[in-house]
């Protein structure tokens, strides 16, 4: 598959170099630059799947970046998000008018950053979306169904791979057993909460296989959640 293609437009050169490396990481192929002329010539050269915006940058702003992007035929239709210093309501509210499809407000985690953007991609250009799915060394192809970590291919049955493919689309965030219910069973109603504990259990049994490190965090009277820090 086609490596997703991504316009990282922030002048902050650590911050960038921070987000590029989590995304190259899940598989992007990131153009990056800091000025906002530059992006909007960028634009048409990379023909990126989605762009990464941040407020405030040299030049022209992000804000009116996005403004311009939108009035362009060619450009309309290509997800943007905002990265923003700015938590006002008012400011939210703005960006969104403006044409954002969704806006991440710092200090943010570049996990949930790459995961947002996954979460975009498959509700705005679902085509290009949920085909590929990685974090750290598990790569899931959707379409093929097949799961593979450091390369080794990984056996999973049906519920499993349900179980691994949301976890993969929401890294770092916690799930009550509750909440996965709903979303991976979708509340079944002869499924309870320790149904969700024995497929946690065969999931971690067949990721974990040769001795390889646990990537499912358990946080007591909370849920799991996917971490490489577990």
């Amino acid at each position: 598959m086609t490596a997703k293609r991504l316009l990282l437009v922030e002048d902050d050169r650590a911050l960038a170099d921070l987000v590029a490396f989590h995304f190259e990481r899940a598989g992007y192929e990131v153009t990056r630059t800091g000025d906002g002329e530059e992006a909007l010539i960028l634009v048409d050269e990379v023909k990126p799947d989605i762009i990464l915006l941040d407020w405030m940058i040299e030049g022209i702003s992000g804000i009116e970046v996005c403004r311009r992007l939108r009035r362009r035929a060619t450009t309309a239709n290509v997800p943007i998000m905002m990265l923003t210093a700015r938590g006002e309501e008012s400011d939210r509210i703005r960006g969104l008018e403006t044409g954002a499809d969704d806006y991440v407000t710092k200090p943010f985690s570049p996990r949930e950053l790459v995961a947002r953007v996954g979460a975009v991609l498959r509700r705005v250009r679902p085509a290009l979306a949920g085909e590929q799915l990685a974090y750290a060394d598990v790569e899931m192809d959707v379409a093929a169904h097949r799961v593979r970590r450091g390369g080794d291919a990984i056996a999973l049955g049906p519920t499993e791979f349900r179980l691994l493919k949301h976890l993969l689309e929401h890294p770092g965030r916690v799930f009550s057993r509750e909440r996965l219910l709903d979303t991976v069973w979708a509340h079944d109603p002869d499924i309870d909460t320790r149904t969700v504990d024995v497929h946690v259990r065969r999931l971690r049994q067949a990721l974990n296989m040769g001795d390889r490190p646990d990537i499912i965090r358990t946080v007591r009277s909370a849920g799991y959640s996917l971490d490489s820090e577990a």
